[in-house]
């Protein structure tokens, strides 16, 4: 017999939802605020670079061991501390008074929405025990985290316009306070292991080290190059920490994480297509900012302005989603959604240089792409998690999708700015204005217009020549994506014994 969810689990979806698009719209939020950090704070650029990855560096490499803590300690109740504390790391953060003071507030940030994120993820199994009940509301969870990292320059442009840069952290803290606080009061505590189960200090710090190590590879690979000694001597520290933590996890009694969960086939679809669908997004919501902001020369307000279509059209698709699955199947809407990425990644390939409009079209072929392709992913993955390893396999999942965000800034950027800078070559420019260009497009483009107005528009032609190479690279990514979709099982584990019940019980098997 199936359980229905309570109004107030769909009440406490609400606030983990907010919760989740706060931590999410720090991932980008800074983007907009940095050149009133180096001006105010006086940062240099690499403490900007530090302010700007110590946050995914840290939510990186803490997400397995803290949703593993989750597990033993308590869900709720650590979930609700990690709110608490992401709102106290957003005022210091806010009220900082130099670069090193916001980037420990930063760190702390990080730390925080390691544990908030897979553990509200971890809850919502409890919340909402009946299957079709848990896919819709990880639709919404998964929706409101997702929305984000494309609201990012929308909250910080609209903050910055009216208020000083520590706004763009202190809007964090009243509604982490509001989370943690119904979470304490809304969410039954609930534990993954049997008490006493002893916590993997060893297998925690190799976590730490090579999800860390590996994060940070792929984040500093655009500034040192993919050839470079620093890039490979942290890819080979980061490998040989994770190797030592799957051979330490394969052994011991207690594991952080059960990567036996990789066998089940629905977790391993759903963790596969979230991860590379995440890699996509991170890396055109960072590619169409810089667009916006060099060729277009919008503000921070209009670079978020035009991120809109992006997101309405994955609110659209989240909520036509669910039905969709209904009546066509899981396998057919991810190969749709998929098809759709891969036509927006076309279209970025043929016609970067075709204006705004080609922009939007892109944009919201993305959106819906996304909006049916990522809520499906993790409902398929959660829906082959047990009670006892959703603290744990929600944690590995969130871990993917992070490095997978990495790795779309890294991978897609590296290769937009190898183009860029091959074409830029070829633009005539002063010699001071080039070394400006060669650090980025956007301060190239502002140091053009004031100092050589006929450079601007080279300097824009080579990024969109290498956003064309990057949409090349992209589109090979979403086919491999459409393949994968024959992975995806018909049905979960979960459903399968729930049809098993109700044949047992009389009741006649769905289509």
């Amino acid at each position: 017999m199936s359980i229905t969810a309570t109004r107030s689990s769909w009440r406490a979806l609400g606030v983990l939802s907010l919760a989740m698009l706060v931590i999410g719209l720090d991932t980008m939020v800074l983007m907009v605020a940095l050149p009133s950090l180096s001006t105010e704070l006086g940062a240099t650029t690499n403490q900007l670079q530090w302010i700007t990855t110590v946050y995914p560096l840290v939510l990186g490499a803490f997400m397995i061991p803290l949703g593993a803590l989750g597990d033993r300690w308590g869900r709720s109740r650590l979930l609700a501390l990690s709110l608490l504390g992401f709102g106290a790391a957003s005022a210091l953060c806010a009220v900082s008074t130099g670069p090193g003071m916001l980037i420990a507030g930063r760190a702390l940030l990080g730390l925080c929405a390691a544990a908030a994120t897979p553990l509200s993820m971890a809850v919502l199994p409890g919340l909402f025990p009946e299957p079709g009940e848990r896919q819709r509301a990880m639709g919404i969870w998964m929706a409101s985290s997702a929305l984000g990292m494309p609201l990012g320059p929308i909250v910080g442009g609209v903050l910055l316009q009216h208020f000083w840069w520590g706004s763009v952290f202190l809007i964090n803290v009243p509604i982490a306070m509001i989370g943690a606080i119904a979470v304490w009061r809304m969410i039954p505590d609930s534990r993954g292991v049997a008490t006493g189960a002893r916590f993997d200090v060893p297998g925690s710090l190799l976590s730490i080290v090579g999800f860390g190590a590996l994060v940070y590879a792929f984040t500093d690979a655009g500034r040192s190059g993919w050839t470079s000694a620093a890039f490979l001597a942290w890819l080979g520290v980061a490998a040989a920490f994770l190797v030592a933590f799957v051979v330490r996890e394969l052994r011991v009694a207690y594991p952080l994480v059960r990567l036996d969960l990789l066998r089940r086939p629905g977790f391993r679809a759903g963790t596969i297509l979230a991860a590379m669908s995440m890699m996509v997004l991170a890396g055109a919501t960072f590619q169409f900012s810089q667009e916006f902001s060099a060729a277009f020369g919008a503000d921070a307000l209009g670079v978020g302005l035009r991120m809109l279509p992006i997101i309405g059209a994955l609110i659209v698709a989240t909520r036509i989603g669910e039905p969709a699955v209904r009546a066509l199947g899981r396998r057919t809407v991810a190969a749709g959604a998929c098809l759709l990425l891969l036509a927006a990644c076309v279209v970025q390939a043929t016609a970067a240089s075709g204006g705004y409009g080609v922009y939007a079209v892109m944009s919201v072929l993305l959106g819906l792409g996304l909006g049916g392709l990522i809520p499906l992913a993790m409902s398929l993955a959660t829906l082959d998690l047990h009670d006892s390893d959703a603290g744990s396999g929600s944690a590995l999942l969130q871990s993917l999708r992070q490095i997978a965000s990495a790795l779309g800034v890294a991978v897609l950027g590296s290769v937009v700015s190898t183009a860029y800078l091959q074409r830029l070559g070829t633009v005539d420019m002063p010699r001071a204005v080039r070394a400006v260009a060669e650090d980025g497009v956007v301060a190239g483009t502002a140091v053009a217009r004031a100092a050589a107005p006929d450079a601007v528009s080279g300097i824009v032609a080579a990024y969109e020549h290498g956003l064309a190479a990057s949409g090349l690279v992209a589109s090979a990514v979403c086919v491999v994506l459409v393949a994968l979709c024959l992975l995806i099982p018909a049905q979960s584990a979960h459903e399968q014994a729930d049809e098993d019940e109700q044949e047992r019980d009389g009741v006649p098997r769905t289509a």
